[in-house]
């Protein structure tokens, strides 16, 4: 981090201890403005913890809501994880900056629906959007993929953006779309630089994760076949889910995020996007608040090399997170590098870490010259950077290749 951005830090957190937020806000704002390295003509973004400030106010535990006729994969894992309902209540916070967005959402096509749902629990209300193929008939089981927007998009934006709905149509899979509330981040972020929003069973990776369980409880889903994949504050997100609910996700995808510990507030947050490393220089913790994981799942990951938003070199750190937590004997074998090239596009380079068997654990897709944009995404949708490779599809290969 810059001198200038450390006397930034230093001034703005001095302002919030004597009770001016809005002016820290302000003096924030002014140092982001002046220490961009975008590219002329580089895909834009901003993924940084837009709200950062106040604190965390618990409230009773109270188990979440239950659907009707919950099926056995849902009161399976409830049963044993009876934590889900317990979570924070956040604040609303100060934004530190807003950045466009398209609310143009995919289109339906026939037979398929696109609803709009909600969950409650301790914590409030999350909305959400459920996408459900054509060619679901409820008989037979289907992949669920819960999927977690960045910063100043919705569920509409980032379906359109990643096409994601488009491929459940053609390979029949369900999609959950969780949208972050303004009242807990004014600039739609998911929280995932706080503390109280970084361990099993609390703040909103309980929400994320019994949103899945409600999705889990009312339609035909495979058990073993739940993933959880975002962008940017929502890979980051992705990267929490993966690490607190083993049990529940069989694995995830992380583009353009950070890894779970990376930051435990604004400044350390601001750090670790602006270059891999702790407050104080150091390189971000392997755990989560409450600890280094058990277990992990498989991991696959998306980053552009020349990403100013969220540095390139975060996604090294989110593989030895996952990588650090696998078990004994499940990694060990050389890594296979693979060169390519998207036809008039980026090229990229994909490492693949694969267990003493030859299965492929984690994958690392670096895309040269993609900025902070969702690979291969669709031009309706915000931070998407279609001349990359097809970041959904690669995920969802992936996801099922652990079968």
């Amino acid at each position: 981090m810059s001198n200038t951005m450390q006397d930034t830090m230093a001034e703005a957190m001095r302002l919030v201890q004597e009770g001016r937020p809005m002016d820290a806000t302000a003096a924030i704002q002014r140092a982001l403005g002046g220490v961009s390295t975008m590219a002329p003509g580089e895909s834009s973004g901003n993924f940084g913890p837009h709200a950062a400030m106040g604190q965390a106010i618990e409230v009773p535990l109270r188990p979440a809501t239950e659907p009707r006729n919950p099926r056995p994969a849902e009161r399976t894992f409830r049963r044993k994880n009876p934590d889900v309902g317990r979570i924070l209540r956040l604040p609303d916070m100060p934004d530190i900056g807003g950045l466009r967005t398209s609310t143009t959402g995919p289109s339906v096509p026939d037979g398929a629906r696109f609803d709009e749902r909600s969950y409650t629990n301790a914590a409030g209300t999350r909305a959400y959007k459920l996408y459900v193929p054509s060619g679901y008939d409820g008989h037979k089981e289907v992949p669920l993929v819960v999927m977690l927007h960045g910063c100043t998009q919705d569920p509409n934006d980032f379906a359109a953006g990643t096409r994601m709905n488009a491929l459940a149509e053609e390979r029949t899979f369900l999609v959950a779309y969780p949208a972050q509330a303004g009242g807990a981040n004014s600039s739609r972020c998911w929280n995932w630089f706080k503390g109280s929003d970084q361990e099993r069973g609390r703040g909103e990776p309980s929400i994320i994760a019994g949103i899945t369980c409600e999705v889990l409880g009312e339609y035909n889903v495979a058990p073993d076949r739940v993933y959880v994949a975002g962008m940017s504050a929502g890979g980051a997100m992705a990267a929490i889910m993966g690490s607190a609910y083993p049990d529940l996700y069989a694995a995830v995808g992380v583009h353009s995020g950070l890894a779970p510990g990376a930051a435990r507030d604004l400044p350390s947050a601001l750090s670790a996007m602006n270059g891999g490393m702790g407050p104080m220089g150091t390189q971000p913790s392997n755990a989560t608040a409450g600890g280094a994981p058990e277990s992990t799942v498989p991991l696959i990951v998306f980053h552009g090399d020349r990403d100013s938003t969220v540095h390139p070199r975060n996604a090294g750190a989110v593989i030895s997170h996952f990588l650090s937590a696998q078990p004994a004997g499940r990694t060990g074998a050389p890594i296979k590098v693979r060169q390519g090239q998207v036809p008039d596009g980026y090229s990229y380079t994909r490492s693949t870490h694969q267990n003493a068997d030859g299965h492929p654990v984690v994958e690392h897709w670096t895309v040269h010259g993609l900025g902070h944009a969702w690979s291969g995404g669709g031009r309706p949708g915000s931070y998407t950077d279609p001349k990359g490779p097809d970041a959904s599809a690669e995920m969802m290969r992936f996801f099922e290749q652990q079968r």
